[in-house]
């Protein structure tokens, strides 16, 4: 009996001894992995690591085997060419998974031209003299196009040298990107031109003075502000509008160029308007000279022959005031029977008041 149980505690003591062998082999296993290739790879430097490589790769990971290709741009890599660099470097028994060739992506910052050009326009915004960077229109020396950078160039671009010449419009501006690894930033530097401009009603056609200006006629575009200076006329001011002399196609309109319509064209028909209180006549008449709303102008009176003043009020008409005599000076009862006059005595001062109208005449 004590022999049988001897023997099997000896053997339970052997099976736990095998099992715990079993279990440190496997967690050794689970430590040290085999080397596996990775089909797909993406650096964010210009060289490629075997650690990008290839999982559990152990104290070889840092080492530098081949160029990354360009920023933004794939290359491949053949599995044989890999293996054996990777043998030159002591690491054995990879696990290919049955790959051809692995993929390598280089990673990059993408700034797109636009966004260079929209922050070199906030750094000259009202630098000497100039406006807003809404208004300024900049043409570089050299087209900076899209700039691509290492991915860990992550900073906002800040100005770090601003300089413009108002003399010559000339401007030269240095931006500065931060890398989030804590290596200097990188600099880029934009020179070139800068107009500030202003938006500017432009003619589609030759315009003829005392031409008036229709919609089709104004076309709204951005011009120089030197050009145009602090006169330039809006669609909305031009339209409608009076040419006061020649102008050309393609013109910035200035507001010193426009006037409003005339009303009254000369040797035009109109309608003479006479008026007082009490009264209001028309007659018909000829302009000898053109007016807009508020002139006075030159009418001939065709009824009468006679040339007389008036104010232009609209369109082919013209308004002519009549001073209405003051009543003779007399005692206070006169000035009381005349209120208490009747009626009738309406018609005689409508007829008074014509006679003065011929007068004027």
């Amino acid at each position: 009996m004590i022999a049988r149980s001897l023997l099997l505690a000896t053997a339970l003591l052997a099976a736990s001894a095998s099992i715990a062998a079993a279990q440190s082999r496997l967690e050794q296993a689970d430590i040290i992995a085999a080397p596996a290739l990775r089909a797909n790879v993406q650096v964010s430097s210009d060289i490629v690591r075997i650690g990008d490589l290839i999982d559990n790769a152990g104290s070889a990971a840092q080492i530098a085997i081949y160029r990354a290709p360009d920023l933004g741009t794939t290359g491949s890599l053949s599995v044989p060419q890999v293996i054996n660099t990777l043998r030159a470097h002591q690491v054995i028994g990879v696990d290919t998974r049955d790959l051809k060739e692995i993929s390598v992506t280089r990673l990059a910052r993408s700034i797109g031209g636009k966004d260079i050009e929209a922050q070199v326009g906030r750094a000259l915004e009202r630098k000497n003299g100039l406006g807003d960077a809404a208004n300024l229109s900049l043409t570089f020396d050299r087209d900076p196009g899209d700039i691509k950078l290492d991915a860990g160039f992550t900073g906002a671009m800040q100005p770090t040298a601003v300089r413009y010449d108002n003399r010559n419009g000339r401007f030269d501006v240095t931006l500065e990107i931060a890398n989030d690894s804590g290596i200097s930033g990188t600099k880029l530097r934009f020179t070139g031109m800068a107009v500030e401009t202003v938006e500017a009603a432009v003619l589609a056609r030759n315009v003829e003075r005392n031409e008036v200006l229709k919609s089709s006629d104004v076309l709204v575009e951005r011009r120089p502000k030197a050009e145009v200076g602090g006169d330039a006329a809006t669609r909305d001011r031009a339209v409608g509008m009076q040419a006061r002399r020649q102008l050309r196609a393609g013109q910035a309109v200035k507001v010193a160029d426009l006037a409003k319509p005339d009303l009254v064209q000369r040797d035009q028909n109109v309608t003479l308007i006479y008026e007082s209180p009490g009264l209001y006549l028309t007659v018909r008449g000829k302009a000898i000279e053109g007016g807009t709303e508020g002139d006075v102008v030159n009418v001939m009176n065709l009824q009468s022959k006679r040339t007389v003043s008036g104010v232009v009020t609209g369109r082919g008409q013209v308004s002519i005031s009549i001073a209405t005599p003051r009543p003779a000076p007399g005692p206070v009862s006169d000035a009381t029977s005349s209120l208490e006059a009747p009626q009738s005595a309406a018609p005689l001062a409508v007829a008074n008041v014509s006679a003065v109208a011929a007068k004027t005449e």
